[in-house]
This record gives C-alpha cells, structure tokens and sequence, in this order.
C-alpha cells in the first residue's frame, strides 16, 4: 500500500530528480540576514530553506505556480493517471500549480476547459483552467463545480490543507476532514474507471476512510512523492480505478 519516489532524472516537464535543481541553481545558496525585531528565528529559517529549495528554484525556471507542481508531475509519471482528454477536478487549487499540470497534459484550452479549480483564495488566471472562487465546503460549491465542467470528471485531485493554527493534532484532523469530504465528494461524481488523489498525513487516514475507498476502488495507494519534503508529514493518497455507483435500492 505504500509507495514513494518515482523515475528519477529528467521529466518531460523539467528536472525532477530529488536534491537538484536546475541549470544555474547548483552551488547557489542564499542567507536570509537576521535583523533585531524585524523577523522571528523560525521564520527566517523557514525563508531561508524555501529560497534554497532547488524544487522552488526550478518551479521558477519551468514556469510552474507552485514547487507543488513537481508532486503531481512525479506521481503522474509513476502512475500515469493524467492522460489527453481527460476531465479534471482540483480542489483546493491556490495557486495553481496542480491545476496548471492537469491542464498541459489533457490538453484544455480556453474555449472548452477540461480542468476546473475552486478555491476560496484568488488563483492568477490559467491558460484552459475553469477557476471558481468559493470555499469547497459551502454547499453550493459541488453542484457550482459540475456546471463548469459539464460532465462527469476522469479525476479528481486535491492538495487542500487547512490554515494551520500551530496546534499539530488540531492542524491534523482539520486536514483529515478535507481528505474525507473530497473523497466523498469524488465518489459521488466520477466517471467509472476515474481516480482519486488527495493530500492526507502520515498515520492519518481514518480506517473508515480507508475502508470506504477500498470498497469503491480497486486499488487505493499511499505515495510519497520526492518533491513532498522528507521532514513534512504530508503524504498522498491515491485511488484508482473507481468502481462506479450502485444503483439507488429505493428506485427499484
């Protein structure tokens, strides 16, 4: 059920081999200074990590939103759940990176998009991306989401986390409730055959969760792609092959 890296070397999308970045980033580094009562330790340390991250440093190279998108590259190419012509859902799409990836490869363009994005937080427009500013929890939000893409999804992929509050169980089982309600979400609407990925942590995916993707999957897989940071917990959760929905017992 586990599962971690991908092909390593070069993607059709960039470099995405782990610890390097690309051509001008080896041999780089930059020092955030430290200034009395302008920036907390953690803080500058966190900005420091994140100007040397090489997966942000070729995010910017390749043009992409988000280092995210190095994810979703990496997990597509071990999986291969991104194919043209696809219809794609992404939940939780800020700043666009998933979104951005979903939309080269199914090839959407503008004037009939196969990918739709929904976030509460602007997202930059993108080239042959539907984006809807709503929170996907509001009620209106799913029935907002199947208007603009006019039919059932191939896939649907999230990389919602909710806003931290510093409290670390607090943090997590918010997250975990995202995880369960796209994954219902995905369920209720996904052609058969589709996939389901979403941002989970380690060790924390309810076995009910579980057991209900299981049941409607036929094969359902925990990932940790290389561009995921070792020391973060974040882990993936992917779901392939969707069985289809029974029919309604009470329509018979």
């Amino acid at each position: 059920m586990s599962g971690s890296g991908s092909k390593s070397g070069k993607s059709k999308f960039g470099n995405t081999t782990g610890g390097r970045g690309g051509a001008g980033t080896r041999g780089m580094h930059v020092r955030v200074k430290k200034k009395a009562g302008t920036i907390k330790e953690t803080s500058r340390r966190w900005l420091e990590r994140h100007l040397n991250d090489p997966y942000v440093q070729q995010s910017k190279a390749d043009g992409y939103r988000s280092r995210a998108a190095y994810k979703l590259i990496e997990i597509n190419e071990r999986y291969n759940i991104l194919k043209k012509g696809q219809k794609i859902i992404d939940l939780g799409a800020a700043p666009g990176g998933w979104s951005q990836i979903a939309a080269k490869i199914v090839g959407s363009n503008d004037e009939q998009p196969h990918v739709v994005g929904i976030d509460y937080l602007d997202v930059d427009p993108l080239p042959g991306v539907a984006l809807l500013k709503m929170d996907f929890l509001d009620d209106e939000a799913p029935n907002a989401i199947m208007s603009a893409l006019g039919d059932e999804p191939d896939l649907v992929i999230s990389d919602m986390a909710a806003p931290t509050t510093g409290h670390r169980r607090t943090d997590h089982l918010r997250t975990a409730h995202l995880c369960e309600v796209a994954a219902h979400f995905a369920v209720s609407v996904l052609k058969p055959g589709g996939h389901f990925l979403t941002k989970t942590f380690q060790g924390g995916t309810e076995n009910d969760l579980l057991t209900m993707l299981k049941q409607n999957f036929r094969s359902v897989h925990h990932v940790k792609p290389p561009a995921s940071r070792a020391e973060s917990v974040e882990l993936y959760l992917l779901a392939r092959d969707f069985k289809g929905r029974k029919e309604d017992d009470s329509e018979e």
